[in-house]
């Protein structure tokens, strides 16, 4: 977020022209299409597969990145690719969610990335209906960046809560309310059949586990959009930076799991670090708002939030894999010593 005064109802700007938006959402959507043509027939995604995809959709934010800065200045730039990296960073934790859903529904390894694609279609609509009501807030609340503020914190202390108790690892299908509800209206056949989500079992339409899994998933995409843009809000006011840091963010996720599957396991304290990144930013947009009440509270600069997330990502990057290679050296000297 820029240093700027405090912006009231009409002084909320966007580079964002009509054909701005057009040509954007446009893409979005032919990348979309393009991904779900690209797994119309499942197959499991080779890790060759996955480097080509996931370099693809890393090269095309970083140039648009370039173009914002040069078509416009390098305030504007930082803020989108300090907005992209909270949003990437948010995202690797929607990935982490989403092995454990397709570990707990033990689906095929073939229909993955499928799963995933419906995941990133959901996350793509409920992001752009939170950004709108979002821009909505900022334009007639005057206590909106306070609000945003206090959902950031909040988030962060469930986030640091549930690492340290180790909750965020565990996931109970019977206990999920989405599927005890699809399953109260509909019944659920046990074996997968491809990518349907219904098949007619003795007469009746029953819903597969593919079904549950998407509905899961998507059930997860609302509580990550709940505290995603406010927290991208918190970088820059622009509504259209915010969805396309939150569209480039999302679209690479298919082919990232895949690339980060074996690593994500040994991201033992991202859960912490996010918490931190929350937390901070939840900060940030507490001053702006004061710096509107008092003028003489202090901001925190885009540039400096750059820095303060990219070290905290590299030092619970580093922590987690000392962790974790601690713990794999511990437990082969525990098998050696069986032997």
């Amino acid at each position: 977020m820029s240093e700027l005064s405090y912006l009231s109802a009409a002084e909320l700007s966007t580079v964002g022209t009509p054909t701005l938006w057009a040509v954007t959402i446009g893409g979005v959507l032919a990348l979309l299409v393009l991904d779900f043509l690209v797994t119309r027939r499942p197959h499991e995604v080779s890790l060759r597969e996955a480097f080509a995809w996931s370099a693809f959709y890393i090269a095309l934010p970083l140039a648009f990145g370039a173009w914002v800065w040069n078509r416009y200045d390098s305030e504007l730039g930082v803020q989108y690719l300090t907005g992209y990296l909270v949003e990437k960073s948010l995202s690797v934790d929607n990935l982490f969610v989403f092995m454990l859903l397709l570990a707990a529904f033990a689906v095929p390894a073939v229909l993955a990335q499928r799963v995933l694609l419906y995941g990133i279609a959901g996350a793509l609509v409920l992001r752009a209906v939170f950004i709108a009501l979002g821009a909505a807030a900022l334009e007639t609340l005057d206590f909106a960046f306070l609000l945003f503020a206090i959902i950031l914190i909040a988030t962060a202390v469930k986030l640091l809560r549930d690492a340290l108790t180790g909750h965020e690892q565990e996931v109970d299908i019977n206990k999920m309310r989405s599927v005890r509800l699809l399953r109260r209206f509909m019944p659920v056949v046990d074996d997968y059949h491809g990518t349907r989500m219904t098949v007619r079992q003795s007469g009746r339409r029953a819903l597969t586990p593919f079904a549950l899994v998407v509905v899961a998933v998507l059930a997860t995409d609302v509580v990550f959009a709940v505290d995603s843009v406010p927290a991208v809000y918190g970088i820059t006011e622009d509504p259209y930076l915010v969805f396309a840091t939150n569209a480039f963010a999302l679209l690479g996720l298919r082919a990232l799991y895949f690339v980060l599957h074996a690593a994500l396991s040994r991201l033992v304290h991202l859960s912490y670090g996010l918490a931190v990144i929350l937390a901070f930013i939840g900060v940030k947009l507490g001053l702006h708002w004061a710096h509107g009440v008092w003028a003489g509270v202090p901001q925190i600069p885009t540039l400096a939030s750059l820095g303060v997330i990219i070290a905290v990502l590299a030092i619970v990057t580093i922590t987690s894999l000392r962790a974790t290679r601690t713990q794999q050296s511990e437990e082969r000297e525990v098998v050696v010593e069986r032997r």
